[in-house]
């Protein structure tokens, strides 16, 4: 499990994650909107919205946001429109960013991300100044009872996945971005229950920070995951064992 996670972990445990439910409808609600203006209201035609509902199911967001959230995006409803935009930042200790948004204003947006940037020791940088640290990949998760490592490295692997990897409480399922809704298609028609599915950038070499450092990170990530134009944040940092360690207790 990467350090972002175990982090979601101990936030979870303390309640953190609750306390941000309201904001996390609101991105949802931005990221079905934007799917269904892409690519239509047709989940089996629009890989992206029918990922985004997924999303909106898990943080128990009721039928009729989402409903008038995708109509929103298709034109059956007046609502705002959002642009797309992904920036690159550099934080403390050298440590590389990227934040993509959903936005009804960039000339509000970037100078309110490079504000948190100078605050966390950090400065909102040009584009190419982080993206060539990630890989993008397709990555599904199930729960480790779902199904073994033998089914999955003959069902997933077998449509196309490229690695399976025990994270101790789940499987984690690696793809080519092209592949996900094919493996994930795959491992439904065999009965096996996917928790999530989605893009992410990972890290190609991910940077362990320790200490004071650690807090930094941390702190920078959950102010720019607070800001409302953000959808998703990616770093290449990794808190070590001790820092998660001290954060926890």
């Amino acid at each position: 499990m990467s350090g972002h996670s175990k982090w979601a972990t101990i936030k979870r445990k303390k309640g953190a994650l609750d306390a941000k439910r309201g904001r996390m409808f609101s991105k949802v609600i931005k990221e079905i909107t934007v799917a269904a203006r892409m690519g239509g209201a047709d989940l089996m035609g629009n890989p992206r919205l029918r990922r985004a509902i997924d999303d909106a199911k898990a943080s128990s967001m009721p039928a009729d946001n989402i409903s008038r959230a995708i109509k929103k995006g298709t034109g059956d409803l007046e609502g705002v429109s959002y642009e797309e935009i992904t920036y690159e930042g550099v934080g403390p200790n050298g440590t590389l960013w990227l934040i993509e948004t959903l936005t009804d204003n960039r000339n509000r947006t970037a100078p309110e991300l490079r504000k948190l940037f100078d605050k966390h020791a950090g400065a909102l940088g040009a584009a190419g100044a982080a993206a060539w640290a990630f890989d993008s990949k397709g990555v599904l998760t199930m729960d480790k009872a779902a199904a073994t490592e033998e089914q999955l490295f003959e069902v997933a692997v077998g449509a196309g996945a490229e690695d399976v990897v025990d994270d101790g409480e789940e499987w984690w399922i690696q793809t080519p971005p092209a592949a996900l809704e094919t493996v994930r298609s795959a491992l439904e028609a065999a009965k096996l229950v996917v928790k999530t599915a989605n893009v992410q950038q990972l890290a190609k070499t991910p940077k362990v920070v320790e200490a004071h450092d650690a807090q930094i990170c941390l702190n920078l990530l959950d102010t720019l995951e607070d800001q409302d134009d953000v959808q998703k944040v990616w770093s290449d940092f990794e808190p070590s064992e001790e820092a998660l360690a001290a954060l926890e207790g």
